[in-house]
């Protein structure tokens, strides 16, 4: 009878399906409707929550292309005429630096080269009797051993006049070594001016010129000297020379005397050394230079015919050997 008692008329409760909790408690939420969500928010403060994410702290950040800057036409132009300009001034530097060398060989040809060596004084009595002048004609490539070779010829004499008053010494505390004296100062008077003029002027020649003569006639002459100065080294008794024979032997008369010959051989014994060591180099670089026994005889004959010597010499035998046929034939 309970059924009876509900009114027939009013909503069925469980036919209502708007009536399901899941359904009520879904509508009566405060989620947001799409209308009332802002997607760009104004300000923090416009009552909406601002979420933000922190940035990346990673060491590694993404490469980031820099956009290519082209130079611009006019950029370019400017920089080839400026480097065209450059190297004209350069141009004409060096141009101009060729003409002053050129007007200087011109004044000298005209008016002959002034003989600097010896640097003797104005006032001296005697005036030098050579040109040298390494910059001006050696080139750049032979400067280098050219100047070793002069300054191993004056090691040379210094060494020399060094052996002298070794030799003297000894004379003083052994007079009958008078003979060591006498050959120190003949070696001194002799070696000093015949190796000036015998290896180093044809090795200086050779550098300028680019002579296979002289080159010939350098190797002959510096290899006798490379052969005196190890006699000397060794210091053979009575020869003159304070080498080592010489030095040890002298220790047992005076210590002192012994003790300067001992640096006498020393000097001799460098002397040799670096002449061993130079030849080598000239030779390595007369190698390089293209000469050959060969070009030595051209220019030795060449030279001969065509001396002023030789032509009056010939001439003049021409002369007398013309007027005896003429003579026998009358």
């Amino acid at each position: 009878m309970s059924g009876f008692d509900n009114n027939p008329f009013a909503d069925p409760a469980g036919d209502n399906p708007f009536n399901d909790p899941s359904v009520t408690q879904v509508t009566n939420s405060s989620i947001e409707t799409a209308d009332q969500y802002n997607s760009f928010p104004a300000h923090p403060t416009d009552g909406l929550a601002v979420h933000t994410t922190p940035a990346s702290t990673s060491p590694y950040q993404p490469a980031v292309l820099q956009p290519s800057t082209e130079p611009s036409p006019q950029a370019t132009a400017a920089a080839a005429q400026a480097n065209l300009l450059r190297q004209q001034e350069e141009l004409e530097r060096k141009a101009a630096e060729l003409d002053r060398r050129e007007q200087e060989l011109q004044s000298r040809g005209s008016s002959g080269k002034e003989n600097n060596w010896p640097p003797l004084p104005k006032s001296f009595p005697i005036r030098p009797c050579f040109y040298q002048d390494f910059s001006e004609e050696i080139p750049p490539e032979y400067q280098r051993v050219c100047k070793m070779m002069y300054y191993l010829w004056m090691f040379n004499c210094v060494t020399l006049f060094l052996n002298l008053l070794a030799c003297l010494a000894y004379f003083i505390t052994a007079a009958s070594q008078g003979v060591d004296f006498g050959l120190s100062i003949l070696w001194l008077i002799l070696f000093a001016p015949c190796s000036f003029l015998c290896w180093y002027r044809p090795i200086y020649k050779a550098f300028k010129t680019d002579s296979s003569f002289s080159f010939f006639f350098f190797f002959f002459v510096f290899f006798f000297q490379v052969v005196i100065l190890i006699i000397q080294a060794v210091g053979i008794p009575n020869w003159g020379n304070s080498g080592w024979i010489a030095a040890f032997t002298s220790l047992t008369s005076n210590k002192a005397v012994g003790a300067i010959m001992i640096i006498v051989a020393i000097l001799f014994t460098i002397c040799a050394v670096l002449s061993v060591i130079l030849l080598k180099m000239v030779h390595s670089m007369y190698r390089r230079t293209g000469a050959s026994f060969q070009k030595a005889q051209q220019e030795f004959s060449q030279g001969v015919f065509t001396s002023k010597t030789f032509q009056t010499a010939a001439a003049s035998a021409a002369t007398s050997a013309a007027q005896g046929g003429f003579q026998a034939n009358n």
